[in-house]
């Protein structure tokens, strides 16, 4: 009995027709050999798709603002104002990231290091934090996705939560103060 053999590696959508193939019933060592190699060769896919993947990701957020609102379950009445302006995102290891922002959100206005995890669904990054203490500001969850210049998602922080959604934008890197010139003698 022939059929169709699919790795069940997670592979980019554009490549995954190429990670099947058919065999027949009696093909015995030759079927795996033809796994073996498919397996390979789709492994090298994956692996060059995840980090052009990974450096297009940097490239979108580093420099960007996230502008937009949340709103407070159990609340009704205008959602309240939030930013984020990501300096800088760099790969650690496996999902995790290390993302450097301005949060300016009730209030508070701090720049700090923020390490989470940016998984896949598809093609569309989601940003996801769980029970993260986050210097100055408490403990938050989230699960943030981001697609087509929007964020949208939901988060905790304690026993409140609710949603959040805006737009992103590119925005120019802060200038560095000029020094102030001394007055001429």
């Amino acid at each position: 009995m022939g059929g169709l053999y699919r790795l069940g590696h997670r592979l980019p959508s554009d490549n995954d027709s190429a990670c099947a193939f058919a065999v027949g019933a009696d093909d015995g060592p030759m079927k795996s050999i033809c796994v073996m190699l498919v397996w390979i060769f789709c492994t090298g896919l994956a692996l060059a798709d995840d980090k052009e993947r990974n450096v297009a990701l940097e490239k979108a957020l580093t420099g960007t603002k996230f502008s937009g609102v949340f709103t407070i379950d159990g609340k009704e009445g205008v959602p309240a104002k939030e930013e984020y302006t990501i300096r800088s995102i760099n790969k650690l290891q496996g999902d995790y990231w290390l993302l450097t922002a301005r949060i300016k959100y009730g209030g508070k206005d701090l720049t700090l290091p923020v390490p989470l995890r940016i998984v896949w669904a598809g093609d569309t990054p989601v940003i996801t934090l769980t029970k993260a203490a986050i210097p100055g500001l408490g403990t938050f969850s989230c699960r943030v996705v981001i697609y087509n210049k929007k964020y949208a998602g939901t988060w905790t922080h304690g026993e409140v939560g609710g949603h959040l959604f805006g737009t992103l934008e590119k925005v120019k890197a802060d200038a560095p103060k000029k020094p102030e010139k001394s007055p001429a003698k």
